[in-house]
């Protein structure tokens, strides 16, 4: 099967972001024998399965009291896609996590762009620190989906146009917006994994207020979703105490 010449495929535009959770090696009793060592020694992992309520008040008291280090013994990678723009709020969590991002100096990057769903709240209201964003109106919503496709066809016009006159990728990805959807590896433990969520997703459970740009926080929905169904008990911890990393 031969691919489809870029130049024959037209712009797409989505509304959601994906994660895949491709690997792992993460679950609660990753924490248990960590934090058990400092008073058992070598002999911790047998202590793991004696029980199970008193597992699950350790992990609490960690999580409570904000002894860290043993939830960074596991590791998760996600293969996620999204626009280009949430991967450069992403590079600002740098502690316990490692990116590798698809690059535009090697391949020709395919015209798939971000166009926000009807539900994206368009309009922001008050000043900076202190706002709220409500819903647009169908005319907005329309201005928006409108503006932003004739863009991406535009942008994504011109960038052919300079690869078929033999410009070097490198250089004629530069016309292209930040809304085109790029894909990375992504990979923390669950300790980098609570920091993020703390700040880029919003909950009531949390004791601190986070707002963040909604497109990454679809992103942290989704990693939270897998995270929590590998770790319960650590995950049920986080909440209980509050959604602040330890």
């Amino acid at each position: 099967m031969t691919e489809t010449p870029a130049e024959d495929l037209k712009p797409t535009f989505l509304g959601d972001v994906t994660v895949e959770l491709v690997k792992h090696t993460a679950s609660d009793t990753d924490v248990l024998f960590a934090a058990r060592v400092s008073t058992l020694g070598e002999q911790s992992i047998d202590e793991l399965s004696k029980d199970p309520e008193r597992s699950k008040g350790l992990i609490n008291y960690l999580m409570r009291d904000r002894h860290g280090s043993p939830f960074e013994h596991n590791s998760m990678t996600f293969l996620i896609s999204a626009p280009i723009f949430v991967f450069r709020e992403f590079m600002r969590h740098r502690v316990g996590w490692s990116y590798n991002e698809e690059s535009g100096r090697y391949r020709e990057l395919q015209p798939t762009f971000y166009v926000p769903d009807a539900d994206r709240k368009l309009v922001q209201e008050g000043r900076p620190g202190k706002y709220v964003f409500v819903e647009g109106t169908q005319a907005q919503q329309e201005l928006t989906t409108r503006v932003m496709e004739d863009s991406y066809r535009q942008a994504y016009e011109a960038y052919q146009e300079m690869l078929a006159a033999g410009v070097a990728r490198e250089v004629a990805r530069a016309v292209l917006p930040v809304g085109l959807f790029s894909s990375m590896y992504a990979t923390c433990n669950a300790r980098s994994l609570m920091h993020f969520l703390g700040l880029r997703t919003q909950h009531e459970l949390a004791k601190v207020p986070s707002f963040p740009q909604r497109e990454i926080e679809m992103v942290g929905e989704k990693m939270e979703a897998e995270w929590a169904a590998l770790m319960p008990l650590t995950y049920a911890a986080f909440n209980g105490n509050g959604r602040v990393a330890p």
